[in-house]
């Protein structure tokens, strides 16, 4: 499952995948990868918020929001958080990336939502979650997050 394709320029990584959800808010950003990305596995699913319409219970074995969650507030990725347990499979990965405003460029950027690793991790524990790796540095804005239930 992808949260946020935005244009779609990490689906077309995931197009390997037996089913490939492509979850969004924004019904228009849905209709650009209908356009622009062609493949019979994908479903386009259009959310109304931190919920997944449409998914089954224990369906999911990958999630990956990649440029989405760096703008979300807390109660909103907790919220997520949350709501991705039903539908995630025993053992699943997820891969988040999100903003750490303990980096420069996160902070003089507006529209990054406040959170730090210490803030992701916590939210991560707290909600039942196992971190499996974390990469801190890579990017100079942002942290990526790897972890399963």
């Amino acid at each position: 499952m992808e949260i946020g394709p935005g244009g779609g320029r990490w689906t077309r990584y995931m197009l390997g995948f037996r089913k490939l959800y492509v979850v969004d808010y924004h019904s228009a950003l849905l209709k650009e990868i209908e356009k622009n990305v062609k493949a019979p596995n994908i479903e386009l699913l259009k959310k109304s918020g931190t919920d997944f319409p449409g998914i089954d219970h224990r369906s999911v074995d990958y999630l990956f929001p990649f440029g989405t969650f760096v703008h979300l507030d807390g109660h909103l990725i907790q919220a997520y958080l949350g709501n991705m347990k039903r539908i995630l499979k025993a053992g699943a990965n997820v891969v988040i990336h999100y903003s750490d405003k303990t980096k420069v460029i996160a902070q003089i950027n507006e529209s990054f939502a406040e959170n730090t690793p210490a803030k992701m991790r916590s939210m991560l524990l707290e909600a039942g979650y196992t971190v499996c790796e974390e990469d801190l540095t890579t990017l100079w804005h942002s942290s990526i997050i790897w972890f399963t239930l």
